[in-house]
């Protein structure tokens, strides 16, 4: 009987490799450089990405499919929260690599949980330590280092700016050494296991993120309604769900303007990704409580666990 696991060629290597750390160290935007094109969508506040993303790189015999996961936190305080969190752990299990993302010289309360729930992996566990392009003075990142490196025996530890793709080559280049040998489980030019639906929604709910993040607490969500093509055009309606009616009249701005600029700059991105003219269609919707909601978060698809 054959293995399909074991590759023809011995060089073939394929496994999982979990992103993980605290919120805004910059994972998405490292798994975003990693592949070489917008996968999670990113912004300035923490806790931005929801969900389990899974970005697949494949470099001739290496594939290697990595897993963005919503910062780990330690309060969960609302459903939400929780389900985050449950995102971020669960992608620890049956993995083959973690790289755990840390901030320059920052340590935290909330890095050390996550350095806690990583002692039960026993897979390597590569430390990237982000956003080293932001020191004022590098003379004190190699002491900062040595810290770390007593913090548990990391296979490497990897100083690098994902933003400025810096020191990237060297942490793919660990990460496909840790890799098991393997056939590759998707096409060579497959980048998700995302559904369009799910990417244009994320696209919408990053605009809104980025523009409207100071004023608007987390409570907002994306639904998409419609997404047919009719013709070349690719036909998109959203709906955006808010918890109060003050929350409505911000997205939606003066005269629609702030809800028409959001749309504006989705539907870009949109065209980018798909490859085609897109016709995006918002609305904003007040339901209350959804963000304590398990019920809710099932029904906008965040049932994964």
């Amino acid at each position: 009987m054959t293995d399909i696991t074991r590759p023809e060629n011995p060089e073939s290597r394929c496994g999982f490799v979990a992103i993980v750390g605290r919120p805004n160290v910059g994972k998405s935007t490292l798994l975003n450089h990693i592949l070489g094109q917008k996968l999670s969508i990113t912004s300035r506040k923490p806790q931005t990405t929801r969900h389990q993303v899974l970005g697949i790189k494949t470099e001739g015999p290496v594939q290697a499919i990595y897993v963005d996961t919503p910062g780990m936190h330690e309060d969960e305080p609302r459903a939400l929260n929780r389900y985050m969190n449950k995102a971020a752990t669960s992608a620890l299990i049956d993995v083959d690599v973690v790289v755990f993302v840390v901030d320059q010289l920052a340590w935290t309360s909330a890095d050390e949980m996550v350095l806690e729930k990583l002692s039960r992996v026993k897979c390597p566990v590569i430390l990237a330590v982000n956003k080293v392009d932001k020191l004022e003075k590098r003379e004190l990142l190699l002491p900062h280092l040595e810290t770390l490196s007593k913090k548990r025996e990391f296979a490497e530890i990897i100083p690098l700016s994902a933003l400025k793709e810096t020191n990237l080559e060297p942490l793919e280049s660990a990460v496909g050494r840790f890799l098991p040998q393997s056939v590759h489980f998707y096409p060579d030019d497959q980048i998700t296991d995302r559904s369009e639906r799910f990417m244009a929604a994320e696209m919408v709910r990053e605009k809104i993120t980025r523009q409207l993040g100071a004023e608007l607490p987390y409570s907002v969500a994306v639904e998409i309604e419609e997404f047919k093509h009719q013709g070349k055009t690719l036909h998109v309606s959203a709906l955006i769900l808010v918890e109060r009616e003050g929350q409505k009249k911000i997205i939606i701005g003066d005269k629609g303007e702030r809800l028409r600029s959001i749309g504006q700059e989705a539907r870009v991105d949109m065209e980018r990704m798909f490859g085609s003219k897109v016709m995006l269609r918002l609305w904003v919707k007040v339901k209350r409580g959804w963000a304590d909601s398990d019920r809710a978060l099932k029904s906008l698809g965040m049932s994964d666990f």
